[in-house]
């Protein structure tokens, strides 16, 4: 790979996360968050190496937010780059790509308009999606752009893992099958959680646990995903911070009937108002709702209960489904940080022959390490999920496939 930057670029509804990242070395040199796009104040957290800047800043849009990062990255103090025509490539984020995208892609028309198309299943995350590629290919003209999909990853489950048990014309006219996301999370944890291992990916049986403000799991069989918890959309599967997971469909034309309430208020609810805040009541924020549980309050430590409950079925299920278990990942901000969940979920699994060991599940060490005992047959391990670094990665890879 030649000299020079590679940007990588993840746009939320209303945010811009960014990184910087060395190409020859795939060493992040720099990154940040620009939030609050839209209002009259954006907030633009910078940093390079351990220098930190925060900045208040105009952002009315994606475009304007993207112009914000790029004068960040090149001038005052902490600047990453001399100049913009270091940057040789930018990778993107992008939460859907249907069962048209099986691997990353360099952008091209073709590719922008295959993502608008399946922005219809994708509402709040494809949208700012494509906002962040086509402000990127406006202020950085003839620079490579690659888009790396959340649902890639998937696209390796077999039909009776993705077909609903619905009308089959449904798949065919409308697309309704499990997409699965997460995907550059589930699959850069798998591969690393093989290498603590010490064992090739192609000979295990993974179960990842992404668990964060949104949360899934997947069945990884000889490295390749083979079953996951979100379905046709992120909605789908575990308790999350706002949404419900799996309910009874029934209950949605209950809500209908009794609350009066409109398709789009019932999805929000579902979206929005549900899960660990709707259960308890007070927070979608686990460390909340661990405090008021600890101090007695009853519905928060439900909401913990059900969350850690619904994630072992999951771990379960999938170890069926997968004929054995080799090893169980955590990772995401709960997965990653929550020992006490992480506890919860692993209890009454020793019939699989998993041990945890106390000690070190009880460890705050922010490296990859493993928390089952040395006896235990199924290895448990804690993975820190990097996002970024796939897509930087992935970015470099198509790019210097094309050169």
């Amino acid at each position: 790979m030649r000299k020079g930057k590679v940007l990588v670029v993840n746009c939320g509804s209303s945010s811009i996360k960014y990184s910087v990242f060395e190409a020859e070395s795939i060493e992040e040199i720099a990154g940040g968050l620009l939030e609050r796009i839209g209002s009259r104040s954006a907030t633009l957290k910078h940093r390079v190496g351990s220098n930190s800047v925060v900045l208040e800043v105009e952002a009315r849009d994606h475009r304007q937010g993207l112009e914000q990062v790029l004068g960040i990255l090149h001038s005052g103090e902490v600047r990453a780059v001399e100049s913009l025509m270091e940057i040789i490539a930018v990778g993107h984020r992008v939460v859907h790509g249907g069962d048209t995208f099986f691997e990353s892609t360099i952008i091209d028309e073709r590719v922008l308009e295959a993502i608008k198309d399946w922005a219809e299943l994708a509402p709040l995350h494809n949208p700012p999606n494509i906002a962040g590629i086509e402000g990127a290919q406006s202020l950085l003209p003839g620079i490579p752009q690659v888009a790396v999909f959340d649902t890639a990853f998937h696209q390796t489950m077999p039909e009776r893992a993705y077909i609903y048990p619905i009308p089959y014309e449904f798949y065919k006219e409308h697309r309704i099958r499990r997409y699965g996301f997460h995907g550059t999370s589930h699959g850069y944890v798998a591969r690393e959680a093989a290498k603590k291992i010490g064992r090739p990916l192609e000979a295990l049986k993974v179960v990842t646990c992404h668990l964060g403000n949104g949360c899934s799991i997947t069945a990884v069989r000889n490295g390749k995903s083979v079953d996951t918890s979100m379905g046709f959309t992120p909605l789908e599967g575990l308790v999350m911070g706002t949404r419900s997971g799996d309910i009874d469909p029934s209950i949605i034309f209950h809500m209908i009937d009794k609350e009066k309430l409109t398709a789009k208020e019932i999805e929000n609810l579902l979206n929005r108002s549900s899960g660990l805040l709707g259960i308890s009541g007070m927070s979608n924020d686990v460390r909340d709702i661990q405090r008021e549980a600890d101090g007695g309050n009853a519905r928060a430590r439900l909401a913990l209960e059900i969350f850690a409950y619904r994630a072992k079925k999951y771990v379960g299920a999938y170890a069926a489904a997968m004929g054995g278990l080799d090893a169980i990942v955590f990772t995401g901000g709960i997965g990653e940080n929550d020992p006490t969940i992480r506890s919860m979920i692993c209890a009454d699994l020793e019939f699989l022959g998993l041990r945890l060991d106390v000690g070190l599940n009880a460890s705050t060490s922010r490296d990859a390490r493993a928390i089952s005992s040395s006896d235990s047959n199924v290895k448990v391990l804690v993975i820190p999920t990097n996002e970024e670094l796939v897509i930087a990665m992935e970015t470099i890879r198509l790019v210097e496939d094309k050169a």
